[in-house]
């Protein structure tokens, strides 16, 4: 099949996630096969503003997608959002021959790749985004490997607060979205889980929770708050010691969610992403957002992806009222 683009642009935008090296040598393996020629934009729009690329060939890409992180490089650029940005950025892709653009990020990194549709590159879009934040996918690159990382650490501290009786505040990733906290609470049975999705009433959903377990018999009990949720995890720790006179500690995982080698489902979501995104552009579409519906690869018109709606997911949502009383 002859291809409808002759030389891709691919960069990673806004956070990082594990699996994006996997999605960047699938975009490189799979234009080799459609004949197309592939550069790698690092630092984002940043890089595309400014120049900063390498070509990318089949050894270039080999041995990645086991690491965390993203070979790319990323940031955010506030230059982009301005007219002159984005003009430079164009000049850049023209002086490079570039008639394509994959872009894996979040909203934000398709919005930007609105504007180069806009000035007529064919631009595809791939989520990548450990909170699972974008409404078009049920799931994102780096999601499954930000669950297990702090899974892991959660796990860990768990012996801790078990050998010292205490209560443990445990604040996950999720500035306006708590996916990840709803996956994690549930799957290291926490007695309290706090999204921003939710308006907290410390009585109801925090304090009586944790009598309810103290009654059944717990003495160690495991918070997960959002790092949206208003206010802090400090403060939910205050509020808790107050209520209860617990000894209790506060852990922020921060940015440690981020790092590490992707699980093999951020591998193969990544892989079969990027490769989709490449298949669709060597037939000359555009302005698609790559994305799952369920195990099923999909994709969207960027401005429909954009205009979508995601809440929590309703069954885990469920198994946390069923298990922890929140409402």
């Amino acid at each position: 099949m002859k291809s409808a683009v002759k030389r891709i642009g691919v960069l990673t935008s806004g956070g990082d996630a594990p699996g994006m090296n996997a999605a960047i040598r699938a975009v490189v393996r799979a234009a080799m096969h459609f004949g197309i020629e592939c550069i790698g934009i690092r630092r984002g729009y940043h890089g595309l503003i400014n120049g900063d690329f390498v070509k990318l060939d089949f050894e270039s890409v080999s041995d990645i997608s086991r690491r965390g992180g993203t070979v790319l490089y990323s940031a955010r650029s506030l230059e982009f959002k301005e007219e002159a940005g984005r003009n430079k950025a164009l000049a850049t892709c023209k002086l490079l021959g570039l008639d394509s653009v994959v872009a894996i990020g979040g909203d934000g990194t398709f919005k930007g790749l609105l504007s180069l549709a806009n000035a007529g590159l064919s631009v595809i879009g791939i989520p990548g985004t450990i909170d699972n934040d974008i409404a078009c996918s049920t799931y994102t690159i780096g999601y499954d490997t930000a669950c297990n990382t702090a899974l892991e650490s959660i796990d860990r501290l768990r012996d801790t607060m078990k050998s010292h009786e205490r209560c443990s505040v445990v604040e996950v990733m999720g500035h306006r979205a708590g996916h990840l906290a709803v996956s994690v609470g549930i799957a290291c049975g926490a007695t309290v889980v706090l999204v921003p999705e939710r308006k907290v009433d410390y009585e109801k959903d925090v304090i009586e929770p944790i009598r309810e377990a103290r009654l059944g018999g717990r003495t160690h009990f495991m918070v997960i708050v959002a790092e949206g949720v208003e206010g802090s995890a400090y403060q939910v720790a205050d509020k808790i010691k107050e209520a209860t006179s617990l000894d209790t500690r506060v852990t922020v995982l921060g940015h440690v969610q981020r790092g590490g080698s992707p699980t093999a489902r951020d591998r193969l979501v990544a892989t079969y992403m990027g490769h989709e995104a490449v298949r669709l552009l060597a037939e000359g579409k555009t302005c698609r957002v790559v994305a799952m519906d369920g195990d099923k690869v999909v994709d969207y018109d960027i401005n429909e992806a954009l205009a979508m709606k995601k809440d929590l997911d309703k069954e885990g949502l469920q198994v946390l009222r069923d298990l922890t009383g929140m409402e």
